[in-house]
């Protein structure tokens, strides 16, 4: 029978389960509202459901990189603590779900839930029954995929999962040039760059770093007519904190990035890069316990 996006978006809001796993409950439940909700609390969907309010900051950073190194994926799972990110299902779901997205070419999560694990269950389907077995809320979080041609892909995971950098290079690949790609992804793990380079700073951000430059000059009493070319040089400077390609390299600071590649002789030349920090840019409320205990205490 013919479910409408109406009855998905519906049964979606009342249980928190994904809209493949809601459509399939009302095909099943001959489009019953209530038999769909019954069939997805049967399956132990509804139960993860009540969970995903739950912050979810910690869990892993994961790679899958093809036997070629020519093609990546970097994909963050997370959950809420940490005791769970150390939960080998947990890691086996998320090493499991990196391979699925990299021999299927997927570039979005969305894309990624729908795809069959292994066990020919979808990815998300997979998911929500890892959320009822651990008694965690969990969320496929981020993916981005990486491919290069005429040349290789380099990784690093730092800290069992907390970062994961991939670093594509143009340039034939070598046991010395595998070491130069495993220095390179090493830097941007510990550099944390936001760009490649300043081609690619947004104008937004480079407008306001140079309005606030221009406003600090005039108030220290610079002459207006030098302040602009004293802001060109602080400009330079921004270029190197946050663009791969022009920071200081870490094993050799006197030296940049590129400037380390080019001194190799390899023939080699970084192309971009990706790098994901566990947790990043999500917010984790701060627990007061006293006054956690203190709010229980009214009700």
């Amino acid at each position: 029978m013919n479910i409408s996006a109406a009855q998905v978006k519906e049964l979606r809001e009342k249980t928190g389960v994904g809209m493949m796993e809601c459509k399939k409950a009302l095909v099943e439940s001959s489009g019953d509202m209530e038999k769909a909700i019954l069939w997805l609390r049967e399956r132990g969907m509804s139960r993860a459901a009540t969970k995903a309010d739950r912050v979810a900051a910690e869990g892993i950073v994961e790679i899958a990189l093809s036997a070629d190194h020519t093609r990546a994926v970097v994909l963050e799972i997370n959950c809420e603590t940490d005791f769970a990110g150390k939960n080998e299902s947990f890691r086996t779901f998320a090493r499991e779900a990196a391979q699925v997205a990299l021999e299927e070419k997927i570039e979005s999560i969305e894309a990624l839930k729908t795809a069959k694990m292994p066990s020919g269950a979808s990815v998300e389907q997979t998911l929500m029954e890892l959320i009822v077995k651990v008694g965690e809320n969990m969320n496929l979080r981020r993916l981005q995929a990486m491919q290069v041609a005429d040349g290789f892909i380099a990784r690093y995971i730092h800290m069992g999962g907390r970062i994961g950098v991939l670093v594509g290079l143009q340039g034939a690949r070598s046991a010395a040039a595998d070491t130069v790609g495993a220095d390179l992804a090493m830097h941007v793990a510990a550099a944390a760059p936001r760009y490649f380079q300043a081609a690619d700073v947004v104008t937004k951000e480079l407008d306001q770093e140079r309005e606030l430059a221009r406003k600090k000059l005039l108030e220290q009493g610079k002459p207006e007519a030098m302040v602009d070319k004293i802001v060109d040089g602080q400009m330079s400077k921004f270029y190197k904190e946050v663009c791969l390609i022009e920071q200081p390299f870490i094993k050799e600071p006197k030296q940049s990035v590129l400037e380390y590649v080019d001194s190799t002789k390899l023939g080699l030349k970084p192309v971009q890069f990706a790098r994901f920090q566990l947790g990043e840019g999500i917010e984790v409320k701060a627990q007061n316990f006293a006054e956690e205990v203190a709010s229980m205490s009214q009700h």
